[in-house]
């Protein structure tokens, strides 16, 4: 059995690493469109390729093909009005319909499990913003109250250096008048 192409995605990321497939990985079962087994995977390829220009090119080629061999006489299996042909079509239809809208409901249901993951993680980032917000603020107080503190600290600083300045130029003159009575 084979991994799904989506699935390689949303295998689990290497220590260290982040894990950026975190809130998708419980919507990993949605990965394959038509389940996990080897019919699911084979019916998911034909689907995909009915949208592409070679099987568009193809079929074209096939049909004018067709057209032209029984027109031409070359072969009578399906003379006009060409009913093997519209019953290929039909068949056709009968088994690409059904895929096709299979394909567009899980594709639905995809995309609302990764919108719903992303909105998860959009919520988890805006808590952590939140949170990082709240300690930026907590830490701007205590720089505010620090810067406060320090400026509370310089004035008294300044006040004691005028006060020894004060107290010195006194002891100064007091020595000196000691001096001058001596």
């Amino acid at each position: 059995m084979s991994t799904p192409p989506n699935e390689t995605a949303l295998t689990p990321a290497k220590t260290g690493d982040i894990d950026h497939f975190r809130f998708h990985r419980p919507h990993a079962h949605l990965a394959a469109p038509f389940g996990n087994d080897w019919f699911a995977l084979k019916a998911e390829a034909f689907a995909r390729f009915f949208g592409t220009p070679i099987f568009l090119i193809s079929q074209t080629a096939i049909v004018v093909g067709w057209i032209a061999l029984n027109e031409s006489g070359l072969t009578q299996f399906d003379v006009y009005p060409f009913i093997l042909l519209n019953l290929a079509f039909s068949l056709q239809a009968a088994y690409a319909a059904p895929l096709i809208l299979l394909a567009q409901t899980r594709q639905a249901e995809r995309d609302k499990a990764h919108a719903d993951a992303d909105a998860q993680h959009r919520e988890t980032l805006a808590a952590a913003n939140e949170e990082r917000l709240a300690i930026a603020a907590h830490h701007s107080a205590q720089i505010l109250a620090l810067l406060q503190q320090n400026t509370e600290l310089t004035a008294l600083t300044k006040q004691l250096t005028e006060r020894i300045e004060i107290l010195t130029v006194e002891i100064h003159q007091r020595f000196l008048e000691k001096d001058t009575h001596s």
